[in-house]
């Protein structure tokens, strides 16, 4: 997806379904996209499990809404998210909405908005179910969003070899399942838009895999950008190309040729 910053975003926050932790690196991604116009946040406040979020609402200037829970074991605050998501819609006043929780139940929600030609960007723990991801444009997962986390000694490790054998290629470790769905996802997509000599443009390339994978993201694997991402994998060419316009440059990829016959 490509950054809009003018974007009007509609934020509406199940409380129950994110941890308040995340919330200051929430809304640092959320400025990538556009302005909150409404903030909204859902939760039967009289509960102390979300006693968390009451210290985050003023400095983020979110509005709650009270909805009490009637029904023992039922999330009623579901209801009250998506009867003001429909209210706003109809307001005209917004370009997309950002749903934050991890509850599958926002599915129908996210697609009938999308429907109405609105951008949704979901954001929600890993856990969340793959039904509610497909039907946003894009999804984040919250986990990558918290500021200063501390890196494991074994992920540290992976990164550091990672970028130690960048150039060489034939020292890489066994590609492991999740990295041979990778390789297929960005080798199948640099197909789809190739030229006839094989180069796909990389800003296409992004927005093409946000289509296919909406919570396709670097920082899922470690990376900040889908370029070092790509390097890490050393099986495509890269090509620099300069515009002549100063700090302008466009980057074009293909496979290479050793790398083919990847299935």
């Amino acid at each position: 997806m490509e950054t809009i910053k003018d974007l009007r975003l509609a934020v509406l926050i199940d409380a129950d379904n994110v941890p308040y932790a995340y919330v200051k690196g929430m809304f640092e991604e959320i400025a990538k996209y556009g302005t909150p116009t409404f903030k909204r946040i859902y939760a039967d406040w009289t509960k102390p499990t979300v006693s968390g979020w009451k210290n985050v609402l003023l400095e983020n200037a979110l509005t709650p809404i009270q909805q009490y829970s009637y029904t023992s074991g039922k999330n009623s605050s579901d209801s009250a998210l998506i009867i003001d998501a429909m209210d706003i819609l109809y307001t005209g006043k917004v370009d997309g909405f950002c749903i934050v929780s991890s509850d599958s139940d926002f599915t129908r929600l996210a697609t009938r908005l999308r429907e109405a030609g609105m951008i949704v960007i979901g954001i929600g723990e890993k856990k969340t179910l793959q039904p509610f991801i497909t039907a946003c444009d894009k999804f984040i997962y919250i986990e990558i969003l918290k500021k200063g986390e501390p890196v494991s000694k074994e992920k540290a490790r992976k990164k550091q070899s990672r970028k130690m054998n960048l150039d060489k290629p034939e020292e890489k470790e066994p590609i492991n399942k999740a990295d041979q769905n990778l390789q297929k996802l960005i080798s199948s997509s640099i197909t789809d838009l190739a030229d006839e000599n094989g180069w796909a443009f990389l800003a296409d390339l992004g927005n093409l895999l946000l289509k296919k994978k909406p919570d396709f993201d670097p920082r899922n694997y470690g990376f900040e950008k889908l370029l070092p991402l790509i390097k890490s994998l050393n099986m495509f060419e890269i090509d620099v190309r300069e515009t002549g316009r100063k700090n302008t440059r466009l980057v074009y990829l293909r496979i290479r040729q050793r790398d083919q016959g990847i299935s």
